[in-house]
């Protein structure tokens, strides 16, 4: 059912794997902002731990450079933009290796739930969504009282874990007051590197409570209606009527290929009205005859009229029709026990041909050894 649509209908159906792959193609996917967030938030914050010594030896040796830069070591204005390059492309040097942990983080992170998804019909600009009166309804629905809920619930838990750091840890905090200037601005890089930390990891709570609830409000949106779920299913398996035709063409084209393979058999062995069966036997390429044509009725009346009209001999043997008809199917070898029948009726056929007789109806053939489990009287 397209986009949109209101089926009437109440949603009580899991969504059908074809539901989800076009939902994922559409670009709408299970999404945890807060798995994100977290994820990036954390190993921004390690990052920081790992890598903070060097990254401010680093800063700090090009604010020494600049402090300790003398007037007479400029000479004119390509001196001093020289200078400013270089201090800014060694910051960014130094920056490099967090900003590529963080950029690895966030481009590994979707992954954790829904996957990469590249879609550009998640870019397309959709008018509805600048509609007040349902911005306002989205605004209080479920996912946005939720939405808000979540808000509230990391603001208390950020502040939370930020007064018992602060609480615990007040005495460190005062006692830099007391230490040397070097050692307290390693000491303050530790005590913010680690509460950054402790405070990210408190995001985690958050994201544990996030996931599962994303995972719900996706499924519940992609539910379908019992309409819905049959439509798809007369997309995806065809109509009746239309697998009807089909059948109807496909069959037509079966005896149309088969009808062709009449004239190039050797012989056509009759019941003599109800079955008709044509045998080919090519001695160089197969050990056995094989059936190229067979039919019932008004078929094996077109088989017969065919046979003649291409000067295929024809060959009354009524039970060795019926056991080749129901133990054969088309471009088969003959079973086994079936070998001997057909080879006395064969011997007839080249006979003929050695002779020259022409087009020649063969004599009845109805007392052909034929095992009973192929018999079909």
């Amino acid at each position: 059912m397209p986009e949109g649509q209101d089926s009437g209908q109440e949603k009580t159906e899991e969504a059908t794997p074809r539901r989800l792959q076009q939902s994922r193609e559409e670009g709408q996917v299970a999404r945890s902002r807060e798995l994100n967030t977290t994820l990036l938030l954390l190993a921004s914050s390690f990052g920081l731990i790992a890598m903070g010594p060097a990254l401010v030896g680093d800063l700090l040796a090009i604010m020494r450079r600049g402090f300790l830069a003398q007037a007479r070591d400029f000479q004119g204005g390509r001196e001093i933009v020289a200078f400013l390059v270089n201090a800014m492309m060694d910051a960014v040097f130094a920056l490099t290796p967090f900003m590529l942990l963080a950029l690895m983080v966030a481009l590994l992170a979707p992954t954790a739930l829904g996957g990469w998804v590249f879609s550009t019909k998640s870019l397309a600009v959709k008018w509805e969504k600048l509609d007040p009166i349902k911005g306002i309804k989205r605004v209080i629905s479920w996912s946005g009282l939720m939405e808000l809920f979540k808000a509230l619930a990391k603001f208390l838990l950020i502040l939370g874990v930020a007064i018992l750091l602060l609480w615990n840890r007040t005495e460190e905090a005062l006692g830099l007051a007391t230490e040397p200037l070097g050692l307290a601005l390693i000491h303050v890089g530790s005590y913010l590197s680690w509460s950054f930390a402790l405070l990210c990891t408190a995001m985690i709570v958050i994201a544990l409570a996030d996931v599962p609830f994303q995972l719900w409000d996706h499924g519940k949106k992609q539910r379908m209606s019992r309409q819905e779920v049959k439509e798809e299913f007369k997309e995806t398996e065809g109509k009746p009527e239309v697998k009807t035709k089909i059948r109807s063409l496909q069959q037509e084209l079966a005896q149309r290929r088969m009808m062709e393979q009449v004239p190039k058999a050797d012989v056509v062995i009759t019941n003599p009205e109800h079955y008709a069966v044509a045998l080919r036997y090519d001695v160089d390429h197969a050990q056995a005859p094989r059936v190229v044509a067979k039919g019932a009725d008004l078929v094996a009346q077109r088989i017969r009229e065919a046979a003649r009209a291409h000067k295929v001999v024809l060959v009354e043997a009524p039970p060795l029709a019926r056991a080749l008809y129901f133990s054969t199917a088309l471009e088969q070898e003959i079973p086994g026990g079936l070998y001997l029948a057909v080879a006395n009726v064969l011997a007839y056929v080249f006979r003929l041909r050695e002779m020259n007789a022409g087009p020649v109806k063969a004599p009845s053939f109805r007392d052909l050894p034929i095992p009973e489990e192929l018999r079909k009287d």
